[in-house]
């Protein structure tokens, strides 16, 4: 699938130096300081190590933890050591960016060379604070510190960070501004994927939503019901429960509350309006579980109930489960409940096990929805994992994504440079 952007096969990289900007943003642990899991970094290997046998010098940049994210904006060291271990070769680090050690380091390395500087979030153009309230175009950006000091050390900027393709930051856009640009492939793979989903899914389609970020569910339904991308949506968890009090169902005290705390009233009437123009695609659940010292599962009828909603019952289960065996093309983003909890965990294990048993084409996104299907077991069954999350939901949502502009854009200044 075309997805209008050059790629690693449209030139030659061979003893040119490239900068890399690759997403291998991973949960720490706080308490040993170390990596608590390396999933993005194990999928940046493969364009990382095709470069690097092709003869190319190559400079990663990377960000990790953010001042929204406090705790984990750390130091990029570890995240080289683990690139080493799996890539079976040294990957250099430098505690640096864009100052005179960064630029002398580069000048001196040589065809095969691999080098991740520290982390970017340590640049005030970089973090989200800055970003969101001083809003740089992409020329400003090709005139910031990072891309001014090391762009004119380099032939060439690939971009293997799709996780982050919905920000708008100097080393994500920036460099694609003055310097032929590329998607490496986790990248390509990522857009073609989801593009594939959005613009020509094989009927019938099915989007499984749950979790507790309604927002971005009710983002993609929006969009993929009125655009008809979509032949049924399975809700569950705070998304279904959201579609129960639309429909006039009384929850009980304890899940209303969480869902008025939450701040998410507001979403009651817009699944009302999504029920009234959608209802027939829109599946919500019969029944419920609660946790009584032991799953207990409620129907309807049982409702409004004293305690906590979490998860959908066994009735529910079954119907989702039929509709995921007739679908050609499946996308699943939010855990149908708390499924940490044993309790709790049922409508999650069930349904992401019939995704992965089932002919259709599956898609799967969000860091909760993926670290379930880790949890049973499942995640190499599913077709495609998506390492991205707000870049897929928006994408999903019908929004342009800055990164993905800037890449087509710099084809169309740059395919005359490809091989």
């Amino acid at each position: 699938m075309d997805v209008e952007i050059l790629t690693l096969d449209d030139f030659d990289f061979r003893d040119k130096t490239v900068i890399l900007r690759v997403d291998i943003n991973s949960p720490v642990d706080h308490r040993t300081r170390q990596l608590a899991d390396d999933n993005r970094i194990r999928k940046s290997v493969p364009t990382i190590r095709e470069l690097s046998d092709v003869g190319a010098r190559v400079v990663m940049l990377a960000h990790q933890g953010d001042t929204e994210d406090y705790q984990n904006l750390v130091s990029l060291g570890p995240h080289a050591e683990r690139l080493s271990e799996l890539l079976g070769r040294p990957v250099g680090f430098l505690d640096d960016i864009a100052g005179p050690a960064a630029i002398e380091q580069i000048k001196v390395l040589r065809s095969g060379d691999l080098l991740l500087l520290n982390n970017v979030r340590y640049l005030t153009e970089e973090v989200s604070t800055f970003v969101n309230f001083v809003k740089l175009t992409p020329e400003q950006m090709a005139q910031t510190r990072l891309v001014r000091n090391l762009a004119p050390l380099a032939d060439y900027y690939v971009c293997e960070a799709f996780a982050a393709a919905h920000r708008s930051a100097p080393s994500l856009i920036g460099f694609a501004k003055v310097l032929p640009a590329a998607g490496g492939r986790l990248f390509v793979d990522e857009l073609s994927a989801l593009t594939r989903l959005k613009e020509s899914p094989t009927p019938p389609c099915v989007y499984v939503l749950g979790g507790a970020r309604i927002a971005d569910a009710f983002s993609m339904m929006k969009q993929i019901l009125s655009e008809g991308t979509a032949d049924h949506v399975l809700t569950s968890g705070l998304t279904g429960e959201v579609m129960l009090l639309a429909q006039g169902y009384q929850l009980g005290g304890p899940t209303e509350r969480l869902i008025q705390d939450k701040g998410l009233n507001p979403f009651i009437d817009r699944a009302r309006e999504l029920l009234d123009d959608h209802e027939e695609r829109i599946l919500y659940p019969a029944d419920l579980a609660v946790d009584e010292g032991g799953r207990k599962e409620i129907t309807l009828e049982d409702l409004p109930v004293d305690h906590l909603l979490v998860d959908i019952g066994e009735q529910t289960i079954s119907r989702y489960i039929g509709v995921i065996r007739q679908a050609a093309t499946i996308f699943v983003n939010g855990p149908a409940g708390v499924y940490e909890q044993p309790v709790s965990a049922l409508g999650t294990e069930r349904l992401w096990s019939a995704i992965a048993d089932a002919p259709g084409y599956s898609v799967i996104g969000g860091g909760d929805s993926v670290a379930a299907a880790a949890r049973f077991d499942v995640r190499d069954r599913m077709s495609y994992v998506c390492t991205s999350g707000g870049g897929m939901v928006r994408f999903l949502s019908g929004q342009t994504l800055p990164v993905v502009e800037a890449l087509r854009r710099a084809k169309q200044r740059w395919a005359g440079a490809s091989a």
